[in-house]
Formats: C-alpha cells, structure tokens, sequence
C-alpha cells in the first residue's frame, strides 16, 4: 500500500514539505486504521455479547471515520494547510488513542479487538511522528 503512496506523492507536481517517507507511512497507517477499526465494529455486532461492546463499536466507528478523513486530507498538497494538517493529526491520533485502549479491553477475549488495537496503536504514532515534523 505504501509504495503506491509513495509513488503519488513522488508524482505530485507541487512541494510537500514533508518528509514523504513518514507523510506515506502515515497516509497508510490511517487507511488500515480505518479498515481495522470498521471491520472490529462488524465483528463486534456478530458477538453474542454486542450489548456489552456497545461502546467499543462506537469507539470503532468514530475512528475509523477520523482516520479515514484524516488519509484523505494527508493526501492533498495543493494549497496545503498547516494548521488544518496539524488539527487533523491530533484528531486522528487521540480518536486512535481512546479507540486502541477500548480494543485493548477487549483483547484477550476478541481477536478483532486485538487486532484493531494495534492497527490504531500504529497510526496513533505515525500521526504524532509526523505531527512532531510539523511543530
């Protein structure tokens, strides 16, 4: 997945002031991200036990939308914007946070918990290492 976005932003015709490794890694930690955390709220409504999951579908469902708005966004450049890049990343960092720590609950009896949890662990850290670029 990384080598096409890479491969975009190397094609782009405008300046990324970005480092385009980190920019990369963090545009796709966000679509896995979204696709994890989309799948475990699935999988969480086919649980016997949905009623006590009830928030972590919720959790699920908030950031996979923040993460997917959030690999839209990391991937325009023209006209880019700072401050809204920097808005972006700590939304989809925090919403990665509390989404991994509700996974993380359920871990050890939901393997989609578990899985989703570290999918939301990865992008929460490749959003504030590129968060740390833009100061």
């Amino acid at each position: 997945m990384t080598h096409h976005i890479g491969a975009m932003l190397e094609a782009h015709a405008g300046q990324i002031d970005l480092d385009k490794d980190a920019l990369a890694e963090c545009i796709a930690a966000c679509f896995q991200c979204a696709q994890a955390c989309t799948a475990c709220a699935d999988a969480c409504l086919s649980e016997e036990m949905v009623a006590e999951l009830r928030k972590c579908i919720r959790t699920d469902l908030d950031c996979a939308d923040i993460c997917g708005t959030s690999g839209r966004v990391l991937s325009r450049h023209t006209a880019y914007d700072a401050n809204l890049t920097r808005a972006m990343l700590t939304a989809c960092a925090q919403a990665c946070k509390a989404c991994g720590d509700e996974c993380a609950g359920h871990a050890e009896m939901h393997e989609h918990c578990r899985i989703c949890a570290e999918a939301c662990r990865r992008c929460e850290q490749a959003c504030n290492r590129l968060l740390e670029q833009i100061g």
